[in-house]
């Protein structure tokens, strides 16, 4: 008598490990990493001027991402607009100074 029910005989079904996944997160991973390398390609125009993008490796195999100064062509973080003229650089190259440093030694608390 095979009038029994089996938990096979529950017919065809799909299972989701089967299907083809598509994760939010990997299409924005790809998405970003797209957009940096179009933005390596690309030169950015900081007030008038061009600043180049560079990378180097970090220690797990990761990419940073760097401005290559216009005056002296090493890479920096941040660049800068001088502030009395129209000179876009790195902090050395305008000579700019932090405020803490600039006071150094003062007292800057009252009593």
């Amino acid at each position: 008598m095979n009038d029994l029910i089996s938990p096979y005989d529950l017919g065809e079904f799909q299972v989701a490990e089967n299907a083809y996944k598509i994760r939010v997160g990997d299409l924005v991973s790809k998405a970003q990493k797209e957009l940096k390398l179009r933005l390596l390609q690309s030169n950015i125009e900081a007030c008038g001027i061009v600043v180049s993008l560079t990378t180097s490796k970090t220690r797990f195999n990761g990419e940073r991402y760097w401005f290559l100064c216009p005056i002296c062509k090493h890479r920096v973080g941040i660049v800068y607009k001088h502030p009395t003229s129209e000179i876009i650089g790195c902090r050395s190259c305008l000579g700019l100074k932090y405020k803490a440093q600039r006071y150094k030694g003062m007292i800057e608390s009252t009593i």
